[in-house]
Order: C-alpha cells, then structure tokens, then sequence
C-alpha cells in the first residue's frame, strides 16, 4: 500500500482476557500496517458509547464480540468489513446486519486446526483402548495378559459432521491404515469421496465404527441428535468423543447407557449445562472423560486465530478476494 493510497479506520472490540492471546503484538504490529488502529474497546464499552463505531470502516473481533444489532449499525454507517477471529458469527450477526450485505471473515479455518489435532489424538487412543484398559489395571491391579483391541490397521473411524473441523479430522485420518465414515445431510457422497470418505446413515456409523468423532454444529435438527439408543448400538470398547457442542448429545438418555456398558468409553470435551451441574453422573461415571474445551484454541495457539485475521485484512485492503467470508446461508452451519 502507497502512501497515497486510503489507509482505513479499523477498531477491535473483543473481551480483554484473551484479546493479546488472539491479537499478540507481532499481529497488532501487522495489522497497523495496514489500517489506522483505534484504541480497542470490549463489548460493554461500546454499548455504553456506540458512537465510537462512528467513522470505523473494519471491525475486528474475536471472543465477546458485539452483537451487530440496529442500534451499533445505526453508528457504523462507514462500515465496510468486519472480521471474527472466532469460529462462528452467528454470536453478532443479526438480520439488520445481513441486510448491509457487507463481508464477515470467521476464523473457524484456524480453530479447526486444533480442534481436528486433539480429536486425532483421542481416535488413536480410542482405537487402542488406552482409556478403558487403563481403567480395568486400575481396578484389578493387574495386567491383561493379551488386550484385544481395534487399533489403527483398518480400523472403522466414524465422523458425525463434515464441517470445517471434520473434514480436517477426516485429512488427518488419511495418513492412517484406517476407513474412515461419515454422516452428514448435508454433504454430497462425491464431496465425500474427494475427502476419502463414505456417507453412510446414523445407525451404521454407531453400530460399526470402534471410534465415533461428533462434529456436528448445534442446530434445531441435531439437539439431541446423539441419543441413548445410537450409543447403544456402539461396539464393545468403542469410544465416543464429542469436541462439537454438548447439546448435542441427549445426555438424560446416554448417561444410563454409559452406566450399563462400562466397555464404553466417552471423551466430552463439551457437556450440556456447561460445565455439568455438580450432582451430574459424569462426573463419576469412571468411562466419562471430561476436558473443559481444551481442544479449543487455548493460550498461544490463540494467535493463528489472529494470524488468520491480519492475512484478511491485507486482502481486503489490497483489494484481493477473502478466503474465510461467511456466507450469509452458511453461517447458521458454523458450529
């Protein structure tokens, strides 16, 4: 960019706790090459001043991002772009905000990454049967003489959802001697096959694969999806882990299966209520695993996040095509 070219007006607007994990100085450094950078506000700051969206031609964001309602877009008749270094928008996206037609980065690409890292991770163990094994040493202080396991030697891995974060999983997969299966509505078998792998229904993928991943978006058609009934279906020794939303596991009917098969095992980095009421059974269920969003960006990883931001952000500047816009009928898929 010349100096005589248009440098625009950009303010970020995120919660304080994690904005220099997301937005750490090399990337506000970067940024400020680009745009003239205002001084940052959180979602409550704004709300009590919305004229300071007055003359902002790019909003970034990340976590507690404002909600982009008529009032705040009442005040931001500059705006030009807004990008999320989130994984969904719908948290501040409204109809008003869909009728200004105007471009909304996610960031989803690089919270995928290690989300789609910690999910391998728990596949492999699950294929194994690190967990339950370790849990029956514990118990009978012993050994098993010759563990029967599925490992990772043409093994079934089944994926609920092929989103950004499933799809990725499934790539990661296919550096393994394993077959992996999917179920997701709305992708098309050849989408599929370009990823390596076979659509199948709900029934087969619990009852046939020794691992399910859930990575399905939490929508008004999955609340619940993951009943009792599917997980009873699922094989002996078989992991279940869901790194998706906790809502979408039907938790009143799966819990009692989970009591009954101790063969099982589920990985639930996500829970609904979250975290779990204190009198919940997953906490005590020995087959429960639970995790508090740690495949989640957390700490450093946080920055790719910005990363992905700043590299956007030239773009768009430079008048180049955005890679991660949102469409306005995909948002409601992010998760």
């Amino acid at each position: 960019m010349t100096e005589q070219q248009h440098r625009p007006t950009a303010l970020l607007v995120m919660e304080e706790r994690r904005r220099g994990d997301v937005y750490p100085e090399a990337v506000v450094k970067e940024i400020e090459t680009l745009v003239d950078l205002r001084e940052p506000l959180t979602r409550e700051r704004l709300a009590e001043d919305p004229s300071a969206l007055e003359g902002v031609e790019i909003l970034l964001s990340g976590w507690g991002a404002p909600v982009l309602d008529s009032v705040l877009l009442g005040h931001a008749r500059d705006l030009r772009a807004v990008l999320v270094a989130a994984g969904s928008v719908r948290p501040l996206t409204t109809p008003e905000f869909w009728a200004r037609e105007l471009p909304i980065v996610s960031a989803a690409a690089a919270n995928a990454v290690p989300v789609a890292e910690f999910t391998l991770a728990q596949v492999l163990l699950g294929l194994k049967q690190v967990h339950r094994i370790s849990r029956e040493i514990r118990e009978r202080r012993a050994y098993p003489p010759d563990p029967r396991v599925a490992g990772a030697y043409r093994s079934r891995v089944g994926l609920l959802g092929l989103g950004e974060i499933g799809a990725l999983v499934a790539s990661h997969l296919r550096g393994f001697d394993v077959e992996v299966l999917a179920s997701d509505p709305v992708v098309d078998p050849a989408t599929a096959e370009g990823l390596g792998v076979r659509l199948v229904g709900l029934e087969e993928l619990f009852a046939t694969c020794p691992v399910v991943s859930l990575h399905a978006p939490l929508l008004p058609e999955t609340e619940g999806l993951v009943d009792g009934e599917l997980v009873a279906r699922m094989g002996i020794g078989a992991t279940l882990i869901n790194t998706a939303r906790g809502a979408v596991v039907d938790e009143r009917s799966v819990v009692p299966v989970l009591a009954e098969r101790p063969d099982l095992t589920a990985i639930l980095d996500v829970t609904w209520p979250e975290p779990p009421e204190p009198d919940s059974p997953l906490y005590t269920l020995p087959n429960v695993v639970l995790t508090p969003h740690l495949a989640g960006a957390l700490g450093a990883e946080r920055a790719r996040m910005g990363e992905l931001v700043a590299g956007e952000l030239r773009r768009f500047v430079l008048g180049e095509p955005l890679r991660h816009a949102v469409a306005p009928d995909r948002a409601h898929l992010r998760a």
